[in-house]
């Protein structure tokens, strides 16, 4: 029974009560977010319901997380319906084909980077840009939703066209939908702001509290349904409902993609690999933390790979780990995935024998439920941190929400992506660089510029806090001419390398270039704290060679010689260093 996960082998029947309630309570949760994220990505419902069976199951038994709630999620409904709207009409038998196909990529890809192990992949997208994607998902998503609220069509491609064509067709909307949707609109925003402190102002525990106010949604579901199937709604008021859902498991299938369709697809897939896994790790790594337990970024990598070609499988979409969902999940008592299996558990029993409940169930619902679990997703907290500690993180962010919101989702993450790059590459091409002396009385340097410190004639003493490489030592080579231009009794340059990890192939280059510049006019050129890797590199180079004898262990070494001498500092035979001989940290 090896093959089974640590925590089936190491189950204790004490976890059983926890994961019981959480299965059940979740899957309250789960059946109108699946209806409503299969309505965001144009799918069928029943789409919705098939991907929230297989996918927990697969992840319960590959994923490192106890309490992630693996399903359907808004972000990747969005990004399904971006990817496929162009391919196909929505909701027909070729979209539905096409965002299996899709998952089927997606649960690939995961599977294939958790076996090479590149779990790092989730620290690949700053957190701006992860933050700026999701606010303008959430913009975009919220937007797109409100024809539903009004009952009326509207094609749009960005949320500008979107806005312009509702105020065009508000002479059509329906009444009783605007009713239904504002009135649940409502609600599910008053409960979500005020329900929790009703709840334990008459006695309810602040944990009990919060749970049932995140089954809110299910209360709008059901009242609803009952008021339009009551006064048939959709008959005599044109309400919108969902209509007719297939009842019955869904029949497990693999439908490979072509190579016309992998072209198509594997872009969008790729992003969407990324973007849930990121989320998903992100919100793992949360959970786990108040538990002191421990995430593993590449069993995640394989327990949604797994997930997703679950979902394939069994005529889904692309799935990932919820946020609000495993918020819940981990409250509720959540002790281990069983939780999720008992969730799966209850929804295969939805789906085989209850689905003739959501035939009645208005769109307009659906579209509250939406817009009010996105509207938590706009995170303006996280800009207005970045604005005043870093604009560069601040306009990265920004740029990739309004990229979302005017390009779409996937101009928008590139573009965020690219400007995050942009902003890594910029910062580390203008490093900051310190002439240093000695703090009196210590072995402490620093830069001149903030302390008082001790100065040898004649010696520049120059400390660059950055690896170099193409970008940014040309820089450092103009920096040290325009230092020795403004000081002509400069005869001594020391560079000092204790923040250099990295030499590359232009920098050595500039270095060794500059070393002869400086001989050639009769001063010296050496180097000081050189880091052993870097050293091991450099050794066997022209510039190593020619250093040789000039490669200080310390800057406090270079400092004592040149202050017990009166000189610039000028290694000695004894090897204050040597090069190869401990001269390298």
């Amino acid at each position: 029974m090896s093959w089974l996960p640590l925590w089936l082998r190491t189950y204790q029947p004490t976890w059983l009560a926890g994961d019981l309630t959480a299965g059940l309570i979740v899957t309250v949760m789960l059946i109108p977010q699946s209806l409503a994220y299969a309505m965001l990505a144009g799918l069928p419902p029943e789409v919705g319901l098939y991907a929230s069976i297989l996918p927990i199951v697969a992840y319960a038994l590959l994923g490192s997380s106890m309490t992630l709630a693996v399903g359907p999620v808004a972000v990747a409904s969005l990004m399904t319906a971006s990817a496929l709207q162009p391919l196909a009409a929505a909701g027909s038998s070729d979209y539905v084909a096409l965002a299996v196909q899709l998952s089927l990529i997606s649960g690939v890809m995961l599977l294939v980077f958790g076996a090479l192990r590149l779990g790092f992949l989730a620290y690949f997208l700053s957190h701006p840009v992860i933050s700026g994607f999701i606010t303008g998902s959430a913009v975009l998503i919220a937007v797109g939703q409100l024809k539903y609220i009004l009952g009326v069509k509207v094609a749009g491609s960005d949320v500008l066209e979107t806005l312009a064509g509702l105020v065009k067709a508000l002479p059509q909307t329906q009444p009783a939908t605007l009713v239904i949707g504002v009135s649940s609109l409502l609600f599910l925003l008053l409960a979500r702001r005020y329900l929790a402190q009703c709840l334990i102002r008459v006695g309810c525990s602040a944990k009990a509290a919060d749970l049932m106010t995140k089954l809110a949604p299910m209360v709008a579901v059901i009242a609803s349904t009952a008021l339009v199937a009551g006064f048939k709604l959709n008959e005599t008021a044109g309400v919108s409902v969902v209509g007719h859902v297939p009842q019955g498991l869904p029949q497990l299938a693999l439908s490979l993609p072509n190579m016309t369709t992998l072209g198509q697809l594997w872009l969008p897939a790729l992003l969407i690999t990324l973007i849930g896994f990121v989320e998903s790790v992100s919100v793992a790594q949360s959970l786990a933390l108040k538990r002191q337990q421990r995430i593993e970024p590449n069993r995640e990598l394989l327990g949604l790979g797994a997930a997703n070609v679950a979902s394939a499988l069994s005529g889904g979409y692309p799935v990932t780990g919820g946020f609000s969902r495993s918020v819940v999940n981990f409250a509720a008592g959540a002790n281990t995935p069983l939780a999720g299996v008992i969730s799966a558990a209850l929804m295969a029993l939805v789906i085989a024998a209850l689905t003739g409940l959501f035939h009645y169930l208005p769109h307009a619902v659906l579209a509250a439920t939406i817009i009010v679990a996105v509207t938590s997703l706009i995170d303006l907290k996280t800009l207005k941190e970045a604005w005043h500690y870093d604009r560069s993180d601040a306009l990265s962010l920004l740029a990739t929400a309004l990229g979302v919101v005017t390009l779409g989702v996937e101009a928008g993450i590139l573009t965020g992506v690219v400007l995050s790059l942009g902003v890594l590459v910029w910062r580390s091409s203008h490093p900051h660089m310190a002439v240093v002396g000695r703090v009196p009385g210590s072995e402490h340097f620093r830069n001149i510029k903030r302390h008082a410190v001790e100065t040898v004639p004649g010696l520049l003493a120059l400390r660059v806090d950055e690896s170099l490489f193409f970008a940014n030592a040309t820089i450092l080579e103009d920096y040290i001419e325009k230092l020795l231009t403004d000081d002509p009794s400069l005869r001594y340059v020391l560079l000092i390398c204790s923040a250099v990890n990295q030499v590359d192939t232009t920098a050595l280059g500039v270095l060794t270039q500059l070393e002869r510049s400086l001989s050639a006019r009769g001063m010296t050129f050496a180097l000081a704290e050189v880091k052993g890797p870097v050293m091991d590199r450099l050794r066997t180079t022209e510039l190593g060679q020619r250093l040789t004898g000039k490669v200080f262990l310390s800057v406090h070494e270079a400092f004592e010689h040149a202050t017990r001498s009166g000189e610039p500092p000028v290694p000695d035979k004894e090897g204050l260093v040597l090069v190869g001989i401990n001269g390298s940290k």
